[in-house]
């Protein structure tokens, strides 16, 4: 029996589901997610196929370059302003949910921290995660 991953936005008018299981899940430390949490730190569930998750509501969106030269794309609820996910131009099947965006918080399980280079004193992740100063590749 396959788990849901189901959330949205703080207002409910963005919603996503899928059946599919997340093949990344990180905490990440890098200043544009710094900036969008609000906080030292966003987690994050990644699926392989865009398509393989339903979306409803009309997110917004706006672009920025990541530090590979790749462009990254946040959805955010253009009612509450929510980040509800994300994906790149780059690889344009993956998309990325927030943790804390999930109906079930508990189901996120994160495996690594990525870009610890930018982490602060007073964001504690766990040192059992195995760490990155930037994002792994391959």
């Amino acid at each position: 029996m396959s788990r849901i991953f189901a959330g949205g936005c703080a207002c409910g008018a963005i919603r996503y589901e899928t059946a599919a299981e997340p093949i990344f899940e990180n905490h990440c430390q890098c200043r544009d997610c710094q900036r969008r949490s609000g906080t030292g730190h966003g987690s994050y569930l990644t699926f392989a196929r865009r398509d393989e998750m339903t979306i409803t509501g009309e997110a917004r969106t706006w672009r920025v370059t990541s530090d590979s030269g790749n462009e990254k794309i946040y959805a955010f609820c253009p009612t509450c302003g929510t980040p509800v996910y994300q994906t790149s131009v780059a690889m344009p099947d993956l998309i990325a949910v927030p943790a804390a965006s999930l109906d079930d918080p508990g189901q996120f399980n994160p495996q690594v921290l990525t870009y610890a280079i930018g982490g602060h004193a007073w964001d504690t992740i766990d040192p059992a995660l195995q760490a990155f100063e930037r994002m792994p590749h391959g």
